[in-house]
């Protein structure tokens, strides 16, 4: 799998499941005790579980926002107006 790719299993995560999965694994590195291999892959897929939850964020706001277009023409995306 690349780098870039995010596992099948982590796409499957909601953005609550992936928060709370990253900030276990913070707590982990942090208390440094783990073997050099195992920091490792924490990281590699701490950076999986962060990415994911940009890409969830971003969703979530592309859902509330509408572009919009300035006097001038220029484009700009303001909130979306409740029902």
């Amino acid at each position: 799998m690349a780098e870039s790719e995010l596992s099948p299993e982590i796409r499957k995560l909601s953005f609550e499941e992936a928060l709370k999965q990253l900030e276990e694994l913070v707590r982990q590195l942090e208390k440094g005790e783990s073997r050099l291999e195992d920091a490792i892959a924490a990281y590699q897929r701490g950076a999986q579980l962060k990415r994911h939850c940009e890409e969830k964020l971003a969703e979530a706001r592309m859902k509330v926002e509408r572009i919009s277009f300035g006097p001038g023409g220029e484009i700009g995306v303001e909130p979306m107006e409740r029902d």
